[in-house]
């Protein structure tokens, strides 16, 4: 049976820090909100759980629907990005791709707060690009990664 791993066995809480400070400064360039989103379930299925999860975390309710969360399930090292309708239209799936090769590349290394905030910068930079940051802006969702149990 494999033993549980707990995300502090994975993250300390100054990398967790780190990763919400990524987001922080990607999200300030652009009307775009970026989630973090670590879970301790092992899941076949990443992409259909990290649909699940967007929709939890209300990332469809932004107001431009230019939410991407970065899920990923700890113990199988899986990642998943999730993108809403106004940002996945511009981009579409070769560009999550991409941000997953990246991040995956760290995580080979075990190097996952540099794979999680290499993958927000990437995010941010793209939504940047579509969705500049504007005067009206507010903050709509948390910057604090969020975990699932």
């Amino acid at each position: 049976m494999k033993q549980r791993i707990e995300i502090e066995d994975w993250l300390t809480r100054e990398e967790l820090a780190r990763v919400r400070d990524a987001v922080q400064r990607a999200e300030k360039l652009t009307s775009g909100e970026i989630r973090v989103h670590l879970d301790v379930a092992i899941m076949e299925d990443v992409m259909d759980h990290a649909a699940f999860v967007f929709g939890n975390l209300g990332m469809d309710k932004t107001r431009e629907r230019n939410g991407v969360l970065l899920y990923v399930s700890v113990p199988g090292r899986k990642v998943a990005v999730v993108g809403d309708t106004g940002i996945h239209a511009k981009l579409g799936t070769a560009y999550w791709q991409g941000v997953l090769d990246t991040v995956l590349a760290h995580f080979k290394q075990d190097r996952f707060c540099d794979g999680l905030c290499e993958g927000v910068r990437l995010l941010g930079e793209k939504l940047r690009e579509h969705f500049p940051h504007r005067r009206d802006d507010r903050d709509e969702l948390s910057n604090e990664v969020s975990f699932g149990k």
